[in-house]
């Protein structure tokens, strides 16, 4: 109704004169009366009053709302829309998950890859302005999903993977030269890479380190998470009687995790069950922060209008209304 603002706050003191000026109306009104002398007022006494004797005082209270309509309208009652331009250069982030068939181990609930699947989703629903792409391996690598903001195809892309897409295997060397060719040519401020394993590199024409030393070159930091129990951990085995359980030792090569982390500027992690798995990737998700520079701009729309139309038909109203049904004749 008043909005957010008074583009001219000063006139609404004027407001204060309204009292002065509805005496003055009314002292006025009473000066330009005619006045009758009767000797006695005693046979005026029981005469009822008409609709239009108490009307009377209707034009001068009509006169003070249309005058304070107007000084509202001449205040210039405003409504402020904000807007808010927000500029980052973001982060570009290359998910890298493994699929190889120890991923189905069962340390973790349901397993590993699911577990990896879960926590990965999580993290993409925490990022608002960066780039993220997914990018898959075993024995060998491509291209799940290229860097993208759209986050709902991310995530479908995301739970459409499973072991089996691939030959069995572990090439490590390879995801991360994947991750090389879509981030190389990326202009945003921060490239990271997301690598999650549970093997040793065994497969691939490039080696972790190589491939870690190209990913330097361009600037890119990986973070690298090894999962997997300590010891052994219970893997699926189909048997004639169906599928049965067998423990298998858990064959983690954490000392080239560590140094493909360490060459690039990154961190390693190791994730031993479900929960620490969410943890690292909360941490990953604070240390890779942008800065977002807001700029807010402020856009007016006038109200003014209304109060000046109203001003001006209530005005109009007490004209009509002494010009015809509350008309004195001198």
């Amino acid at each position: 109704m008043f909005g957010d603002k008074f583009a001219n706050p000063a006139f609404l003191w004027l407001l204060l004169f309204l009292p002065a000026i509805g005496y003055y109306l009314w002292w006025r009104r009473r000066k330009m009366t005619v006045v009758l002398q009767f000797s006695s007022l005693q046979v005026f006494g029981k005469i009822p009053r008409t609709m239009r004797e108490r009307m009377r005082h209707i034009p001068i209270g009509l006169r003070m709302m249309a005058i304070a309509l107007f000084i509202i309208a001449l205040a210039r009652p405003q409504s402020v829309l904000d807007k808010q331009n927000i500029s980052t250069e973001g982060i570009d982030i290359v998910l890298e998950l493994d699929l190889s068939g120890s991923m189905l181990a069962e340390d973790f609930n349901p397993n590993r890859i699911e577990a990896a699947k879960q926590v990965a989703s999580e993290f993409i629903d925490g990022r608002t302005n960066d780039r993220i792409g997914l990018v898959v391996f075993s024995a060998e690598s491509f291209t799940q999903c290229p860097l993208t903001t759209d986050y709902p195809v991310l995530k479908n892309l995301l739970r459409d993977v499973k072991n089996g897409m691939i030959a069995d295997g572990t090439a490590i060397g390879l995801a991360i030269a994947n991750g090389v060719n879509r981030l190389k040519d990326s202009k945003a401020k921060s490239k990271v890479m997301i690598l999650l394993t549970d093997g040793v590199n065994n497969r691939g024409e490039i080696d972790p380190i190589t491939a870690a030393r190209i990913a330097a070159t361009y600037s890119i930091r990986i973070y690298t998470v090894g999962v997997g129990a300590q010891g052994e951990a219970p893997y699926p085995v189909q048997t004639p009687f169906g599928i049965r359980r067998q423990m298998i030792p858990v064959d983690l090569d954490e000392k080239v995790l560590t140094q493909v982390a360490d060459m690039t500027g990154g961190k390693y992690y190791r994730a031993t069950d479900n929960r620490k798995l969410k943890a690292i990737y909360k941490e990953i998700d604070q240390l890779e922060r942008t800065k977002i520079e807001v700029t807010a701009y402020k856009r007016y729309s006038e109200l003014y209008g209304g109060w000046l139309i109203a001003g001006l038909l209530t005005f109009m109203l007490e004209i009509g209304l002494t010009s015809t049904l509350l008309r004195k004749n001198p």
